[in-house]
């Protein structure tokens, strides 16, 4: 499994090839672990905030919202995307929340019917839906964590 955070979280950086790289390498991986630590932190305030349903049900209609921009296209009540697929995810807080909406996404599966058939909504297969989706969910998260 991967955490994909949004960008302003984990800001890259780059090395020269140039001089002594070892000690500019060490020093970004330092910084690296470092960021880790704070969001590991913040995974664990997102784990302890609780949301109330109605919370939990506008997450999920803005989470929606990033998959398909206009509401006809999705074919399906936001509530769906609160449906778990592991146990572990069963739960009301906001890092329980945001993992049912993403693994539903990413997977794919669930009913839809935008024009009326039955369908089953695609996974997401593509590495930059994946990363630009995952980054604006977490950027969601984030800003929930912080209200």
């Amino acid at each position: 499994m991967v955490l994909i955070v949004s960008r302003g979280e984990f800001p890259t950086f780059s090395v020269a090839h140039r001089g002594n790289v070892v000690d500019d390498v060490v020093a970004h991986a330092l910084g690296t672990s470092e960021r880790i630590e704070i969001l590991a932190a913040q995974v664990e305030r997102m784990d302890q905030r609780e949301l109330a349903p109605e919370e939990r049900i506008r997450f999920a209609e803005q989470a929606l919202t990033l998959r398909y921009p206009e509401p006809a296209e999705a074919g399906m009540a936001a509530s769906v995307l609160l449906s778990c697929r592991r146990g572990e995810d069963a739960g009301e807080g906001l890092w329980r929340t945001l993992n049912p909406v993403q693994e539903n996404f990413l997977r794919g599966g669930l009913p839809g019917s935008p024009s009326g058939r039955l369908l089953r909504t695609r996974r997401i297969t593509s590495i930059r839906e994946d990363v630009r989706f995952n980054s604006a969910l977490w950027a969601m998260a984030a800003e929930v964590l912080a209200s």
